[in-house]
Formats: C-alpha cells, structure tokens, sequence
C-alpha cells in the first residue's frame, strides 16, 4: 500500500513541475523576446529555464515530501 502511494506521489510531483514549467517558460519566453527583440533568443532562453527550472523543481518537490514522513 505505501509503495502505491509513492508512486503516486511521484507522478503527481511530475504533474505539477510540468505544468508549473509551461507557465513559467512561456513568461520566460515572452519576457526575453520582449527584451531582446529576436523571437530565436527568447525560445532559447525559455527552453534552457525550461529543462534546469523542471529538474529543480522536481527534486525540491522530492526533498519536500521526505520531510514529512
């Protein structure tokens, strides 16, 4: 039963980095776009906050859910 739970608990972290993440790099996206006026360099930008921010996250979510049990 607890081993189904983790599971769970892992899939339901992945859920949220996911969907968290395209938020965040559409902003990102936007953002640099804006700033540096080429669409390239925003897509650039927002991909590489896209892979180090989920990674981040994911494992921030992991530690979090050690600390309670």
């Amino acid at each position: 039963m607890i081993q189904k739970l983790n599971k769970n608990n892992h899939k339901i972290h992945l859920l949220k980095t996911v969907t968290w993440r395209i938020l965040g790099t559409i902003t990102t996206i936007l953002i640099s776009w804006f700033i540096s006026g080429d669409i390239k360099t925003g897509l650039t930008i927002g991909m590489f906050e896209l892979i180090s921010k989920s990674l981040l996250y994911y494992f921030h979510e992991i530690m979090w859910d050690k600390l309670k049990k």
